[in-house]
């Protein structure tokens, strides 16, 4: 065999849609697929995975510094308590995080991600300024440290700075509480060529996000849409995640959110519309039209009450989608496909929702695989499984895990979706190379900067 590749060899692996038996894969110097057989013998040398294997999935949707505020936030006592509440937490906390904490979090998250199954993090980043306002003396600040978090654990990650330039509908800018978010169209557009230009090629990628129409005016989402068109860079925005800001759009513009988008903005394949929780049939139809896709955050999404995504009609019109974990109050992909499936149960009241929408037999097939075909628009690289071309990441399932105990293989993957307690992976690859299962000393300086921010 050539010295330039990497061979591994499964008994069995989820290749286009299904399991395939006695699968042999080769991977390039690139961190690339050179070879998927299936059906065939392993080759003398080749690494034996000892276990099923699926591929790695994007995680298409993060805002990093909140992980600092899992659980912290699931008290009331308001007389209403509801995402524009819980926001209103989420600034302060923001308000509070140094470079440093950030890369903490950062990279005590990213582990986590990793030891989940998640081999690509989209980083929706908005918090640029210093504590006070002000911009860093190194634009790069912060965008560094997130750069710094993946470098040290081994995730892919798609960098999106963030513009966020006014507080909501017609304001004329930001509240004080929002200083840190503080951005141009100039600006955006600097970190992001800048991280193309030193992040590592093949794991480390650029895009760019506007934040919300609420946050971007007309002229300066324009600005961005083309210079992201021109470079070739995913575009991520968040959309029509509330009602209010559904009615907001509605009163400033006179139109709703994605109908709004739709005319004015010219969405293609390269956008993802976070959330889009908010639809009308029309507006689907047209997204599907446009290419464009959608990025669904179930844990986050019922965390904050949001609503739930109208998934089966965009099924039927074999829309695009990916998912992501967005606040992280859960890190795991198994329940955020979970709680997408189950949404749907309780509000139709009728099972196996995403399968009978696709025209298939098993929903959880059906939630993975748009899972991880989605995941390549969000991430703006080749992360599409095991095939020719795409990037050798991959996960080895634990067959010793209480969860999967005496499923039989063609139920496998129901069973990881579906049956708890919650399964992960026994080892990740990502480019082809095996990423560290544990690394203590990230625990322990997320904890020191939990006890910065918190105390305790």
């Amino acid at each position: 065999m050539g010295a330039e590749l990497l061979h591994f060899f499964a008994e069995r692996a989820w290749v286009q849609g299904r399991w395939a038996s006695g699968v042999r894969m080769a991977v390039g110097d690139d961190g690339l697929w050179r070879e998927i057989a299936i059906d065939t013998p392993p080759l003398p040398g080749a690494r034996r995975l000892q276990g099923a294997v699926l591929p790695g999935l994007v995680n298409a949707h993060s805002h990093a510094f909140q992980r600092a505020m899992a659980g912290l936030t699931e008290r009331g006592g308001a007389a209403q308590d509801d995402f524009w509440q819980w926001r209103d937490r989420m600034y302060s906390a923001a308000l509070r995080i140094a470079p440093q904490q950030l890369e903490a979090i950062a990279a005590f998250l990213y582990a986590e991600l990793l030891r989940a199954g998640y081999t690509q993090v989209c980083e929706f980043h908005y918090l640029h300024n210093d504590v006070d306002g002000r911009p860093y003396a190194d634009a790069l600040e912060m965008s560094r440290a997130l750069l710094r978090a993946a470098a040290r654990t081994g995730i892919g990650l798609t960098l999106l700075p963030t513009l966020y330039m006014r507080s909501g509908f017609g304001a004329p800018g930001l509240r004080d509480d929002q200083r840190r978010f503080a951005s141009t169209p100039d600006g955006v557009l600097r970190i992001a060529e800048a991280v193309m230009r030193e992040g590592a090629p093949g794991r480390v990628r650029a895009g760019v996000a506007l934040h919300s129409l609420r946050a971007v005016p007309e002229g300066a989402l324009r600005e961005v849409a083309a210079a992201a068109t021109q470079a070739r860079l995913p575009v991520h925005i968040h959309i029509a995640e509330q009602v209010q800001e559904v009615d907001d759009c509605l009163a400033h513009h006179g139109s709703r959110p994605i109908e709004w988008l739709l005319a004015h903005a010219q969405p293609d394949a390269r956008w993802n519309l976070v959330h889009a929780t908010h639809t009308l049939p029309a507006e689907l139809a047209g997204l599907k039209a446009a290419g464009a896709s959608i990025v669904i955050c179930p844990s986050t999404e019922a965390n904050l009450g949001d609503g739930v995504f109208e998934l089966p009609g965009w099924l039927v019109q074999g829309g695009r989608w990916s998912i992501g974990s967005d606040s992280h109050v859960t890190r795991s992909w198994q329940e955020e496909l979970r709680l997408l499936e189950y949404s749907q149960r309780f509000a139709r009241r009728a099972r196996n929702v995403a399968a009978r929408a696709a025209g298939q037999e098993a929903s959880a097939a059906v939630l993975f695989e748009g899972a991880l075909q989605g995941g390549t628009a969000a991430a703006g690289l080749p992360l599409a499984g095991l095939a020719v071309g795409q990037r050798a990441d991959f996960m080895v399932l634990d067959g010793q895990a209480p969860a999967l105990a005496g499923v039989p293989m063609d139920h496998l993957l129901d069973a990881l979706v579906f049956s708890s307690p919650e399964t992960p992976p026994a080892t990740v690859f990502v480019a082809g190379r095996e990423v560290a299962a544990a690394q203590p000393q990230l625990r322990d300086d997320f904890i020191r900067a939990m006890r910065a921010l918190w105390g305790g």
